[in-house]
């Protein structure tokens, strides 16, 4: 499907969740000088379309004791296998995003362990009977950016 168009009452609804998944849908009303029902019509336009994905609460690994995170690209044994693979890695639960690549790897994850011998332990017992060809585990030490896109950056030039 090709992107839908957004319009500016759109993009100033995105912001504003993206600001604060928690905000009431008549708050996000009073500042876009709308009905209450219009913003509840329009969120679920968004969510029908797949623009919205819903929404949830960010745990922070660390504070509950995962210090390690680690991005692994993947190689595989026979890379015809990947739907076996990516089944397998989402019963991995260190395992929290797996994406297929261009370049080196066939497949790259981002994992949290409870620290480096957790980290060995999971490779060892967990990624390596997947049947990898090789891995190459990178470990993050901060995370320097985190966020969602910013819309009102990115939606300005898109104005009907």
């Amino acid at each position: 499907m090709a992107n839908p168009k957004l319009d500016k009452l759109d993009r100033e609804i995105l912001k504003l969740i993206a600001a604060d998944a928690r905000i009431p849908f008549l708050e996000v009303a009073r500042v876009c000088n709308v009905s209450g029902a219009a913003i509840h019509q329009r969120i679920q336009k968004l969510t029908s379309l797949g623009i919205l994905k819903g929404s949830q609460f960010i745990i922070d690994p660390e504070k509950i004791g995962y210090e390690t995170c680690a991005f692994i690209g993947l190689n595989l044994k026979h890379p015809e296998q990947f739907d076996r693979v990516v089944e397998q890695l989402k019963e991995i639960p260190e395992v929290v995003e797996c994406h297929y690549t261009t370049g080196d790897f066939d497949l790259f994850i981002k994992i949290y362990a409870l620290n480096n011998h957790h980290l060995l332990n999971t490779i060892h017992d967990k990624l390596q009977p997947l049947g990898l060809a090789r891995s190459e585990t990178i470990i993050s030490f901060n995370t320097a950016i985190e966020r969602q896109l910013p819309i009102s950056e990115l939606l300005a030039d898109d104005v009907e």
